[in-house]
Protein backbone atom coordinates (compact mmCIF):
# COMPACT_ATOMS: atom_id res chain seq x y z
CA UNK A 1 0.00 0.00 0.00
CA UNK A 2 1.00 3.58 -0.93
CA UNK A 3 0.84 6.17 2.01
CA UNK A 4 0.70 10.06 1.24
CA UNK A 5 1.23 12.99 2.88
CA UNK A 6 -1.41 15.54 1.05
CA UNK A 7 -1.51 19.03 1.78
CA UNK A 8 -4.70 20.57 0.96
CA UNK A 9 -8.42 20.43 1.50
CA UNK A 10 -9.70 17.30 2.82
CA UNK A 11 -13.25 18.09 1.10
CA UNK A 12 -11.50 18.67 -1.93
CA UNK A 13 -9.22 15.71 -2.34
CA UNK A 14 -10.67 12.71 -4.01
CA UNK A 15 -10.37 9.23 -3.06
CA UNK A 16 -12.78 6.02 -2.93
CA UNK A 17 -13.46 6.24 0.82
CA UNK A 18 -13.13 8.59 3.88
CA UNK A 19 -12.19 6.90 7.12
CA UNK A 20 -13.52 8.67 9.97
CA UNK A 21 -12.15 8.16 13.92
CA UNK A 22 -14.83 7.41 16.61
CA UNK A 23 -12.84 8.81 19.54
CA UNK A 24 -13.94 7.55 22.69
CA UNK A 25 -17.52 6.00 21.55
CA UNK A 26 -18.52 9.50 21.10
CA UNK A 27 -20.77 8.66 18.37
CA UNK A 28 -22.96 12.17 18.82
CA UNK A 29 -19.55 13.82 17.34
CA UNK A 30 -20.18 16.14 14.25
CA UNK A 31 -18.02 14.17 12.30
CA UNK A 32 -20.70 11.17 12.96
CA UNK A 33 -22.73 11.56 9.71
CA UNK A 34 -24.34 8.02 9.69
CA UNK A 35 -25.10 7.84 13.57
CA UNK A 36 -28.85 5.90 12.78
CA UNK A 37 -27.49 3.45 10.81
CA UNK A 38 -24.61 2.55 12.15
CA UNK A 39 -27.09 2.47 15.41
CA UNK A 40 -28.42 -0.01 13.63
CA UNK A 41 -25.94 -2.16 12.93
CA UNK A 42 -24.65 -2.15 16.44
CA UNK A 43 -21.55 -0.41 15.85
CA UNK A 44 -20.57 0.83 19.47
CA UNK A 45 -16.68 2.29 18.66
CA UNK A 46 -15.14 -0.21 20.82
CA UNK A 47 -11.30 -0.85 20.51
CA UNK A 48 -10.57 -2.22 16.60
CA UNK A 49 -14.35 -2.49 15.65
CA UNK A 50 -14.81 -1.40 12.25
CA UNK A 51 -17.47 -1.01 9.54
CA UNK A 52 -17.10 -0.08 6.25
CA UNK A 53 -20.36 1.75 4.86
CA UNK A 54 -20.02 1.64 1.13
CA UNK A 55 -22.93 3.77 0.03
CA UNK A 56 -21.64 6.63 2.43
CA UNK A 57 -18.17 5.60 1.15
CA UNK A 58 -17.14 5.95 4.68
CA UNK A 59 -14.97 3.00 7.09
CA UNK A 60 -15.89 4.12 10.78
CA UNK A 61 -13.52 3.03 13.09
CA UNK A 62 -13.34 2.97 16.97
CA UNK A 63 -10.50 5.03 18.82
CA UNK A 64 -10.46 4.65 22.43
CA UNK A 65 -7.62 7.40 22.91
CA UNK A 66 -5.38 9.72 21.38
CA UNK A 67 -2.93 7.80 21.98
CA UNK A 68 -0.05 6.27 19.64
CA UNK A 69 -1.11 2.93 20.34
CA UNK A 70 -4.86 3.12 20.00
CA UNK A 71 -4.46 5.32 16.68
CA UNK A 72 -1.80 3.22 14.97
CA UNK A 73 -4.08 0.28 16.19
CA UNK A 74 -7.62 2.01 14.55
CA UNK A 75 -6.20 2.86 11.49
CA UNK A 76 -4.42 -0.50 10.93
CA UNK A 77 -8.17 -1.97 11.11
CA UNK A 78 -9.40 0.53 8.60
CA UNK A 79 -6.53 -0.34 6.28
CA UNK A 80 -7.60 -3.47 6.47
CA UNK A 81 -11.21 -3.32 6.01
CA UNK A 82 -10.15 -1.44 3.25
CA UNK A 83 -7.78 -4.29 1.83
CA UNK A 84 -10.76 -6.67 1.56
CA UNK A 85 -12.38 -4.36 -0.73
CA UNK A 86 -11.96 -3.62 -4.37
CA UNK A 87 -11.49 0.29 -3.43
CA UNK A 88 -8.39 2.06 -4.53
CA UNK A 89 -7.97 4.71 -2.04
CA UNK A 90 -9.05 5.94 0.73
CA UNK A 91 -8.76 9.27 2.82
CA UNK A 92 -8.22 10.19 6.73
CA UNK A 93 -7.54 13.71 8.38
CA UNK A 94 -4.87 14.57 10.64
CA UNK A 95 -6.87 16.53 12.87
CA UNK A 96 -4.39 17.63 15.40
CA UNK A 97 -1.73 18.44 13.28
CA UNK A 98 0.57 16.49 15.49
CA UNK A 99 4.33 14.42 14.83
CA UNK A 100 3.03 12.18 17.47
CA UNK A 101 -0.28 11.81 15.41
CA UNK A 102 0.92 11.37 11.96
CA UNK A 103 3.92 8.61 12.94
CA UNK A 104 1.22 7.21 14.78
CA UNK A 105 -1.14 6.83 11.33
CA UNK A 106 1.80 6.30 9.49
CA UNK A 107 3.35 3.52 11.40
CA UNK A 108 0.22 1.69 12.00
CA UNK A 109 -1.36 1.95 8.20
CA UNK A 110 2.02 0.30 6.80
CA UNK A 111 2.01 -2.45 9.57
CA UNK A 112 -0.94 -2.94 9.60
CA UNK A 113 -1.09 -2.93 5.65
CA UNK A 114 1.74 -6.02 5.55
CA UNK A 115 1.55 -9.53 4.51
CA UNK A 116 3.82 -12.04 3.97
CA UNK A 117 3.15 -13.82 0.54
CA UNK A 118 6.42 -15.49 -0.75
CA UNK A 119 4.73 -19.13 -0.71
CA UNK A 120 1.53 -18.07 -2.03
CA UNK A 121 1.04 -19.37 -5.42
CA UNK A 122 -1.11 -16.94 -6.35
CA UNK A 123 -0.25 -13.18 -5.44
CA UNK A 124 -2.29 -10.56 -5.75
CA UNK A 125 -0.76 -7.00 -6.29
CA UNK A 126 -1.99 -4.57 -3.99
CA UNK A 127 -1.98 -0.75 -5.66
CA UNK A 128 -4.04 0.62 -3.43
CA UNK A 129 -3.33 4.09 -1.31
CA UNK A 130 -4.07 6.13 1.64
CA UNK A 131 -4.02 9.44 1.87
CA UNK A 132 -3.46 11.32 5.33
CA UNK A 133 -4.67 14.83 4.49
CA UNK A 134 -3.59 17.91 6.68
CA UNK A 135 -4.06 21.46 6.14
CA UNK A 136 -0.90 22.78 7.82
CA UNK A 137 2.41 21.41 6.35
CA UNK A 138 5.43 22.03 7.82
CA UNK A 139 9.28 20.75 8.03
CA UNK A 140 8.35 18.99 10.71
CA UNK A 141 6.11 17.16 9.51
CA UNK A 142 7.25 16.04 6.71
CA UNK A 143 9.88 14.75 8.47
CA UNK A 144 8.07 12.92 10.72
CA UNK A 145 6.52 11.72 7.56
CA UNK A 146 9.52 10.10 5.97
CA UNK A 147 11.45 8.77 9.04
CA UNK A 148 7.72 7.20 10.43
CA UNK A 149 8.21 5.69 6.92
CA UNK A 150 11.75 4.43 6.82
CA UNK A 151 10.95 2.52 10.49
CA UNK A 152 8.00 0.93 9.17
CA UNK A 153 9.43 -0.50 6.35
CA UNK A 154 12.51 -1.39 8.31
CA UNK A 155 10.23 -3.29 10.75
CA UNK A 156 8.19 -5.06 7.62
CA UNK A 157 11.90 -6.17 6.62
CA UNK A 158 12.31 -7.55 9.79
CA UNK A 159 8.97 -9.54 9.05
CA UNK A 160 10.02 -10.68 6.33
CA UNK A 161 13.35 -12.44 6.93
CA UNK A 162 12.12 -14.17 10.45
CA UNK A 163 8.93 -15.61 8.01
CA UNK A 164 11.33 -16.68 5.72
CA UNK A 165 11.71 -20.79 6.02
CA UNK A 166 15.26 -22.18 7.47
CA UNK A 167 15.10 -23.96 4.03
CA UNK A 168 15.67 -20.56 2.61
CA UNK A 169 17.32 -18.70 5.31
CA UNK A 170 20.44 -20.36 7.20
CA UNK A 171 23.39 -18.54 8.39
CA UNK A 172 25.10 -17.39 4.74
CA UNK A 173 21.16 -16.02 4.05
CA UNK A 174 21.52 -13.53 6.61
CA UNK A 175 24.93 -12.98 5.63
CA UNK A 176 23.45 -12.08 1.97
CA UNK A 177 20.83 -9.78 3.64
CA UNK A 178 23.84 -7.73 5.63
CA UNK A 179 25.59 -7.67 2.90
CA UNK A 180 22.71 -5.79 0.81
CA UNK A 181 22.29 -3.54 4.15
CA UNK A 182 25.91 -2.40 4.00
CA UNK A 183 25.60 -0.87 1.20
CA UNK A 184 23.14 2.11 2.54
CA UNK A 185 25.55 4.96 3.36
CA UNK A 186 28.91 4.47 6.05
CA UNK A 187 28.10 0.97 6.72
CA UNK A 188 30.89 -1.67 6.48
CA UNK A 189 31.07 -5.42 6.85
CA UNK A 190 33.14 -8.19 7.86
CA UNK A 191 31.62 -12.27 7.94
CA UNK A 192 33.42 -14.65 9.92
CA UNK A 193 33.12 -18.31 9.45
CA UNK A 194 33.80 -21.93 11.16
CA UNK A 195 37.71 -21.66 10.88
CA UNK A 196 37.67 -17.72 12.42
CA UNK A 197 35.36 -18.77 15.40
CA UNK A 198 38.19 -22.24 16.00
CA UNK A 199 41.26 -20.09 15.95
CA UNK A 200 39.49 -17.51 18.42
CA UNK A 201 38.65 -20.17 20.77
CA UNK A 202 34.83 -18.91 20.51
CA UNK A 203 33.63 -23.02 21.48
CA UNK A 204 30.35 -22.32 22.79
CA UNK A 205 28.87 -20.73 19.26
CA UNK A 206 30.76 -23.38 17.42
CA UNK A 207 29.47 -26.53 19.44
CA UNK A 208 26.18 -25.29 18.66
CA UNK A 209 26.48 -25.55 14.90
CA UNK A 210 28.39 -28.68 14.22
CA UNK A 211 25.46 -31.00 13.31
CA UNK A 212 24.77 -28.70 10.63
CA UNK A 213 25.36 -28.76 6.91
CA UNK A 214 25.71 -24.82 7.20
CA UNK A 215 28.57 -23.39 8.24
CA UNK A 216 27.94 -20.91 11.10
CA UNK A 217 28.53 -17.35 10.45
CA UNK A 218 29.83 -14.74 12.57
CA UNK A 219 28.69 -10.99 10.97
CA UNK A 220 29.58 -8.04 12.44
CA UNK A 221 28.44 -4.57 10.26
CA UNK A 222 29.77 -1.38 11.38
CA UNK A 223 27.83 1.84 10.93
CA UNK A 224 30.21 5.05 11.62
CA UNK A 225 28.91 8.47 10.51
CA UNK A 226 31.49 11.18 10.72
CA UNK A 227 29.21 13.21 13.43
CA UNK A 228 28.92 10.33 15.94
CA UNK A 229 28.21 11.30 19.42
CA UNK A 230 28.37 7.59 21.29
CA UNK A 231 29.47 4.25 20.39
CA UNK A 232 26.65 1.37 20.66
CA UNK A 233 26.55 -2.55 19.97
CA UNK A 234 23.81 -4.40 19.42
CA UNK A 235 24.48 -8.01 19.47
CA UNK A 236 21.68 -10.76 18.02
CA UNK A 237 20.75 -14.60 18.29
CA UNK A 238 20.46 -15.72 14.99
CA UNK A 239 19.23 -19.15 15.22
CA UNK A 240 17.94 -19.44 11.92
CA UNK A 241 16.60 -23.11 13.06
CA UNK A 242 16.40 -24.74 16.30
CA UNK A 243 15.62 -28.17 16.32
CA UNK A 244 16.55 -28.63 19.98
CA UNK A 245 19.44 -30.08 19.61
CA UNK A 246 20.13 -33.80 21.27
CA UNK A 247 17.32 -32.68 23.90
CA UNK A 248 15.22 -32.93 20.69
CA UNK A 249 11.97 -30.58 21.04
CA UNK A 250 8.80 -32.51 21.16
CA UNK A 251 7.46 -32.30 17.38
CA UNK A 252 4.73 -29.33 17.89
CA UNK A 253 7.32 -27.31 19.75
CA UNK A 254 9.63 -27.35 16.24
CA UNK A 255 6.79 -25.57 14.29
CA UNK A 256 8.00 -21.70 14.39
CA UNK A 257 12.01 -22.43 15.45
CA UNK A 258 12.05 -20.61 12.07
CA UNK A 259 11.75 -17.58 14.12
CA UNK A 260 14.67 -18.34 16.54
CA UNK A 261 16.36 -15.47 14.41
CA UNK A 262 14.06 -12.89 15.25
CA UNK A 263 16.93 -11.31 17.54
CA UNK A 264 20.15 -11.08 15.05
CA UNK A 265 17.14 -10.10 12.21
CA UNK A 266 16.08 -7.50 14.36
CA UNK A 267 19.19 -6.29 14.62
CA UNK A 268 19.11 -5.65 11.12
CA UNK A 269 16.12 -4.35 10.68
CA UNK A 270 16.72 -1.33 13.57
CA UNK A 271 20.44 -0.62 11.32
CA UNK A 272 18.82 -0.69 8.39
CA UNK A 273 16.32 2.65 9.55
CA UNK A 274 19.24 3.68 11.88
CA UNK A 275 21.34 4.14 8.66
CA UNK A 276 18.69 5.63 6.58
CA UNK A 277 17.27 7.81 9.55
CA UNK A 278 21.14 9.21 10.08
CA UNK A 279 21.49 8.72 13.63
CA UNK A 280 24.49 10.55 15.27
CA UNK A 281 25.57 6.89 16.96
CA UNK A 282 28.29 4.83 15.70
CA UNK A 283 26.62 0.68 15.81
CA UNK A 284 28.29 -1.84 15.89
CA UNK A 285 25.95 -5.14 14.96
CA UNK A 286 26.98 -8.25 16.24
CA UNK A 287 25.17 -11.13 14.43
CA UNK A 288 25.06 -15.17 15.43
CA UNK A 289 24.24 -16.96 12.72
CA UNK A 290 23.74 -20.57 13.29
CA UNK A 291 21.62 -23.90 12.68
CA UNK A 292 20.84 -26.03 15.95
CA UNK A 293 20.99 -29.74 14.48
CA UNK A 294 21.17 -33.14 15.47
CA UNK A 295 23.25 -36.00 14.09
CA UNK A 296 26.71 -37.78 14.71
CA UNK A 297 28.80 -34.29 15.33
CA UNK A 298 25.81 -32.83 17.64
CA UNK A 299 27.34 -30.89 20.91
CA UNK A 300 25.62 -33.16 23.80
CA UNK A 301 24.05 -32.97 27.25
CA UNK A 302 27.70 -33.39 29.59
CA UNK A 303 29.55 -31.68 27.62
CA UNK A 304 32.15 -28.34 28.98
CA UNK A 305 32.35 -25.84 26.09
CA UNK A 306 34.62 -23.03 26.52
CA UNK A 307 33.61 -19.64 25.45
CA UNK A 308 36.08 -17.42 23.99
CA UNK A 309 36.76 -15.37 27.45
CA UNK A 310 38.14 -18.57 28.79
CA UNK A 311 34.60 -18.93 30.78
CA UNK A 312 33.87 -22.83 30.77
CA UNK A 313 30.05 -23.74 30.39
CA UNK A 314 28.38 -27.54 31.48
CA UNK A 315 26.01 -28.40 28.99
CA UNK A 316 23.01 -29.61 30.52
CA UNK A 317 20.57 -28.70 27.21
CA UNK A 318 21.73 -28.09 23.95
CA UNK A 319 18.00 -26.76 23.62
CA UNK A 320 18.85 -23.89 25.93
CA UNK A 321 21.31 -23.03 22.84
CA UNK A 322 21.25 -19.14 21.91
CA UNK A 323 22.98 -18.25 25.16
CA UNK A 324 25.63 -20.01 24.19
CA UNK A 325 25.44 -17.93 20.94
CA UNK A 326 25.36 -14.77 22.57
CA UNK A 327 28.03 -16.00 25.15
CA UNK A 328 30.80 -15.87 22.45
CA UNK A 329 29.20 -12.92 20.25
CA UNK A 330 29.36 -10.76 23.65
CA UNK A 331 32.95 -11.53 23.87
CA UNK A 332 34.01 -10.60 20.58
CA UNK A 333 32.28 -7.79 20.75
CA UNK A 334 33.65 -6.34 23.91
CA UNK A 335 37.09 -8.24 22.76
CA UNK A 336 36.91 -6.14 19.43
CA UNK A 337 35.30 -2.75 19.84
CA UNK A 338 37.01 -0.21 22.09
CA UNK A 339 35.38 2.71 23.91
CA UNK A 340 31.97 0.99 24.39
CA UNK A 341 29.07 3.37 25.47
CA UNK A 342 26.13 0.64 25.36
CA UNK A 343 26.04 -2.87 24.63
CA UNK A 344 22.10 -4.78 24.28
CA UNK A 345 21.12 -7.70 23.00
CA UNK A 346 18.30 -9.45 21.55
CA UNK A 347 17.00 -12.64 21.76
CA UNK A 348 13.90 -15.21 21.46
CA UNK A 349 15.93 -16.56 24.38
CA UNK A 350 13.31 -18.18 26.74
CA UNK A 351 9.69 -19.88 27.00
CA UNK A 352 9.61 -18.76 30.35
CA UNK A 353 10.15 -14.93 29.40
CA UNK A 354 6.37 -15.91 27.74
CA UNK A 355 4.93 -17.82 30.66
CA UNK A 356 6.13 -14.72 32.69
CA UNK A 357 5.24 -11.35 30.63
CA UNK A 358 2.86 -12.93 28.41
CA UNK A 359 3.07 -13.21 24.47
CA UNK A 360 3.12 -9.06 23.78
CA UNK A 361 5.94 -8.23 25.95
CA UNK A 362 9.75 -8.20 25.93
CA UNK A 363 11.35 -8.57 28.70
CA UNK A 364 14.40 -6.13 29.68
CA UNK A 365 17.17 -7.17 32.09
CA UNK A 366 20.71 -5.64 33.11
CA UNK A 367 22.36 -4.75 36.34
CA UNK A 368 21.76 -1.01 35.46
CA UNK A 369 18.27 -0.13 36.85
CA UNK A 370 18.42 3.69 35.29
CA UNK A 371 19.17 2.60 31.74
CA UNK A 372 16.82 -0.50 32.10
CA UNK A 373 14.03 2.17 32.93
CA UNK A 374 14.91 4.38 29.71
CA UNK A 375 14.57 1.49 27.73
CA UNK A 376 10.90 0.89 29.14
CA UNK A 377 10.54 4.04 28.92
CA UNK A 378 11.43 4.19 25.01
CA UNK A 379 9.74 1.35 24.41
CA UNK A 380 6.83 3.24 25.24
CA UNK A 381 7.32 5.97 23.17
CA UNK A 382 7.75 3.45 20.37
CA UNK A 383 3.99 1.65 20.52
CA UNK A 384 6.10 -1.89 21.63
CA UNK A 385 5.43 -2.88 25.60
CA UNK A 386 8.05 -4.24 27.30
CA UNK A 387 9.07 -4.48 31.51
CA UNK A 388 11.90 -5.05 33.45
CA UNK A 389 12.66 -8.49 35.31
CA UNK A 390 15.13 -8.02 38.24
CA UNK A 391 18.13 -9.78 38.90
CA UNK A 392 18.99 -11.14 42.46
CA UNK A 393 21.74 -13.34 44.06
CA UNK A 394 19.91 -16.03 44.89
CA UNK A 395 18.54 -16.74 41.42
CA UNK A 396 22.22 -16.21 40.51
CA UNK A 397 23.33 -19.40 42.26
CA UNK A 398 21.09 -21.15 40.00
CA UNK A 399 23.20 -21.05 37.58
CA UNK A 400 26.89 -22.21 38.88
CA UNK A 401 28.11 -25.70 38.10
CA UNK A 402 29.75 -28.17 39.69
CA UNK A 403 32.16 -29.46 37.19
CA UNK A 404 32.74 -26.22 35.23
CA UNK A 405 32.73 -22.30 35.67
CA UNK A 406 28.72 -21.88 34.72
CA UNK A 407 25.88 -24.18 33.43
CA UNK A 408 23.94 -23.52 30.68
CA UNK A 409 20.43 -24.12 32.57
CA UNK A 410 19.11 -23.68 35.84
CA UNK A 411 19.12 -25.91 38.76
CA UNK A 412 15.40 -24.74 38.72
CA UNK A 413 12.93 -24.18 36.37
CA UNK A 414 11.33 -21.08 38.28
CA UNK A 415 12.68 -17.70 36.86
CA UNK A 416 13.96 -18.98 33.64
CA UNK A 417 14.25 -16.09 31.47
CA UNK A 418 16.31 -14.34 34.27
CA UNK A 419 18.90 -16.91 35.20
CA UNK A 420 19.37 -17.04 31.49
CA UNK A 421 19.76 -12.98 31.59
CA UNK A 422 22.56 -13.76 34.53
CA UNK A 423 24.22 -16.87 31.97
CA UNK A 424 24.51 -14.24 29.73
CA UNK A 425 26.11 -11.50 32.24
CA UNK A 426 28.95 -13.85 32.49
CA UNK A 427 30.15 -13.13 29.74
CA UNK A 428 29.88 -8.92 30.20
CA UNK A 429 33.04 -8.08 31.31
CA UNK A 430 33.51 -5.92 34.48
CA UNK A 431 33.60 -2.12 33.17
CA UNK A 432 30.70 -2.89 30.74
CA UNK A 433 28.37 -3.84 33.65
CA UNK A 434 26.15 -1.01 33.54
CA UNK A 435 26.29 -0.48 30.27
CA UNK A 436 24.92 -3.61 29.08
CA UNK A 437 21.11 -4.60 28.99
CA UNK A 438 19.57 -7.75 27.32
CA UNK A 439 15.86 -7.88 25.87
CA UNK A 440 14.20 -11.26 25.86
CA UNK A 441 11.73 -11.10 22.90
CA UNK A 442 10.60 -14.39 22.68
CA UNK A 443 6.82 -13.29 23.14
CA UNK A 444 6.02 -10.74 20.64
CA UNK A 445 8.79 -11.77 18.06
CA UNK A 446 6.41 -14.42 16.35
CA UNK A 447 2.58 -15.01 17.29
CA UNK A 448 0.85 -17.51 15.31
CA UNK A 449 -2.64 -14.84 15.63
CA UNK A 450 -2.95 -11.37 14.83
CA UNK A 451 -3.08 -8.57 16.91
CA UNK A 452 -3.43 -4.89 16.77
CA UNK A 453 -0.91 -3.95 13.73
CA UNK A 454 0.87 -7.13 13.59
CA UNK A 455 0.02 -10.30 11.63
CA UNK A 456 -0.14 -13.82 12.38
CA UNK A 457 3.61 -14.90 12.29
CA UNK A 458 6.65 -12.24 12.81
CA UNK A 459 6.40 -8.42 14.18
CA UNK A 460 9.45 -7.26 13.90
CA UNK A 461 9.20 -6.57 17.27
CA UNK A 462 12.38 -4.49 18.99
CA UNK A 463 12.99 -2.18 16.01
CA UNK A 464 11.06 0.27 16.58
CA UNK A 465 12.40 0.48 20.73
CA UNK A 466 15.62 0.65 19.41
CA UNK A 467 15.17 3.36 16.85
CA UNK A 468 13.87 5.29 19.69
CA UNK A 469 16.26 4.28 21.83
CA UNK A 470 19.40 5.20 19.74
CA UNK A 471 17.13 8.18 18.82
CA UNK A 472 16.93 9.49 22.66
CA UNK A 473 20.42 8.95 23.66
CA UNK A 474 21.95 11.35 20.85
CA UNK A 475 19.38 14.17 22.23
CA UNK A 476 20.60 13.37 26.03
CA UNK A 477 24.13 14.07 24.53
CA UNK A 478 22.91 16.84 22.80
CA UNK A 479 21.31 18.15 26.14
CA UNK A 480 24.29 17.50 28.36
CA UNK A 481 26.67 19.25 26.19
CA UNK A 482 24.25 22.57 25.70
CA UNK A 483 24.18 22.35 29.62
CA UNK A 484 27.92 22.57 29.74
Amino acid sequence: MKINLVNESFDSLQSDLEVIFVLNKDLNHKSIKDKKLLESLNFKAEDEEVVLLPESKKIYVGCEDNSYDCIAVAISAAVKKLQSTKFKSAKVKLLDGEASTLKALVEGAALGAYSFTKYKSKKTKNKQELFIVTKNSSKELTKTFNDSLIIAESVNKTRDFVNTTPEDFYPKTMTKEAKKISKLDDITLKVHGEEYLEKNKMFSMLGVGRASRHESQLIHLTYKPKNAKTKVVLVGKGLTYDSGGLSLKPGDSMVTMKSDKAGACMVLGALNAIAQLKLPIEVHCILGAVENMIGGDAFKPDDVLTAKNGTTIEVRNTDAEGRLVLADCLCYAQDKIKDIDYIFDYATLTGACVVGVGEYTTAIMGNNTGLRCNAIKNASASGEFSTSLPFNRHLRKLVKSKIADTCNMATSRYGGAITAGLFLDNFIYKENKDKWLHFDIAGPAYVENAWGYNPYGASGAGVRMTVEFMNSLSLDIDKRCQAK
